[in-house]
């Protein structure tokens, strides 16, 4: 591609009162007013705080911004720009909003909650968010550090995290995180918590397991919903909380003495190969070649805790461990291997369990569209500001979830930076005619017209009337 003009030549004006860059807001704001998220958050949330008038305009415009990408208060400025005040009312100044975020109490915080996780429910009750989530569902906990600079921000602390593989202490602020999925679809936030930079990732992990359930259910998990998460929920309080709330759970399981005693007691003859990445079908065998293998035996955990014992599935797979020094003619004299065990009441069979448990890693593509976002970073000095802001992330993300599933099936499980750059960031001209119409221009040719449109009339197209 080669510019057409020569340089003295060309020449650039910001003076175009008609044109808009975020042109994708409009039928994805107006899928947030179809499932009600302003009447929601004027329902649930009640600020006492003078900054705090007006929440539910200024919730939908921190949401907006949010959508277009902006990761700090400051960022929210970008909903005023060219035709921008054509399309939209009552767009708040970045000063007034992070002021809104600052007058937040906890309680607050926890009202925002409940408002987002109705938004979630009207939303899967509209499109096909969940498709046979009522079959079968995954709900996948996890926890993440976001790093923070200084000693300003209230809770900062160090904690663990993975970087390249390896565990680090990290300064920062720990978020929670609960997520629903199907076979078929992406997932979506059904819960989050902000907490203190030095908490342990199961702090609270009971009660927070119970709520996250229930918020899946509301959303349309069936009888078959399987609780998936690392070691770190691998503790009575987490299996209870899914026992007594009919779900099934698949954690990964500490390698405790008993738990490597139970490993050593499997015969070699019930390991069966699986097909693990890299792995190659051998037709003449019928079978994959791999170095990868699952077993499985019955197991007891916690028999420590009174009346908390919990017989299940030890589930176990094996990677047989690189031989470093073979290309420099040292063979091994036997074969070493990785364990990677896994607790679960899991309903399906052996080589399905496990491989379903392996799918959790999906929470890493959540958090890192999350990261991608708005949780660039977390923008405020006081706490409660940043359990909002997450708060409201959540909501923009599973807003911009819906509108990939009306835009088209690719979009549906596309990531959020794919989404804002086929959808929302899409320039247009704003074109006004008889009779309080309003016509907006977009690109000619633009590579994704077919799905920006399918959302566009989804949205605009008349409610279904109400038969009498």
């Amino acid at each position: 591609m080669r510019l057409f003009h020569a340089p003295g030549k060309t020449h650039a004006t910001f003076d175009d009162e008609h044109v808009i860059g975020l042109a994708g807001l409009l039928p994805a704001m107006r899928l947030a007013e179809r499932c009600g998220l302003v009447e929601l958050v004027d329902e649930c949330v009640a600020i006492g705080d003078q900054d705090g008038v007006n929440a539910p305009i200024k919730v939908s415009a921190v949401v907006a911004g949010m959508l277009a990408g902006a990761d700090s208060i400051d960022d929210l400025d970008v909903l005023r720009h060219g035709g921008m005040d054509k399309l939209f009312t009552d767009v708040r100044a970045p000063s007034t909003l992070g002021a809104f975020l600052r007058s937040f109490t906890w309680g607050n915080v926890r009202q925002l909650e409940k408002a987002g996780r109705a938004l979630l429910q009207r939303l899967a009750a509209h499109m096909p968010l969940l498709p046979d989530a009522g079959v079968v569902a995954f709900l996948d906990v996890d926890s993440m550090q976001r790093r923070t600079y200084g000693y300003a921000k209230q809770g900062s602390g160090f904690g663990h995290t993975k970087i390249q593989g390896k565990s680090v202490l990290v300064r920062g602020l720990n978020v929670l995180l609960a997520t629903l999925s199907t076979p078929q679809a992406a997932p979506v936030i059904v819960s989050c918590r902000l907490r203190g930079g030095s908490a342990n990732s199961a702090r609270g992990a009971e009660p927070y397991l119970r709520e996250s359930i229930g918020a899946a259910r509301t959303v349309g998990a069936g009888d078959i919903l399987v609780v998936r998460a690392d070691s770190a929920f691998y503790n009575a309080g987490a299996i209870a909380s899914c026992r007594d709330h009919h779900a099934h759970f698949s954690v990964t399981a500490k390698m405790d003495p008993k738990i490597k005693a139970a490993i050593a007691s499997i015969p070699e003859s019930a390991w069966i190969p699986i097909a693990y990445p890299r792995a190659v079908f051998d037709e003449q065998a019928g079978g994959w070649v791999s170095d990868a293998q699952v077993a499985e035996i019955p197991y007891t955990a916690f028999t420590s805790k009174k009346g908390r014992a919990v017989t299940a599935r030890l589930i176990v797979r094996r990677v047989k461990r690189l031989n470093l020094q073979a290309d420099r003619g040292q063979d091994e004299l036997f074969a070493t291997w990785r364990y990677h065990p896994i607790f679960t009441d899991s309903p399906f069979d052996l080589v399905q369990a496990e491989s379903q448990h392996r799918d959790h890693a999906a929470m890493e593509q959540v958090n890192a569209d999350l990261i991608d976002g708005p949780l660039a970073h977390l923008p405020s000095g006081i706490f409660t500001a940043n359990a909002a802001w997450l708060t409201l992330a959540v909501i923009a993300y599973n807003l911009l979830r819906a509108t990939g599933c009306l835009a088209s099936a690719f979009h549906a499980k596309a990531r959020g930076a794919t989404l804002r750059r086929h959808l929302i960031d899409v320039p247009a001209r704003i074109a006004r005619h008889g009779r309080g119409h309003i016509t907006v221009h977009l690109p000619e040719h633009w590579r994704w017209q077919g799905a920006w449109m399918n959302l566009f009339e989804a949205t605009h197209r008349p409610p279904p009337q109400q038969v009498a």
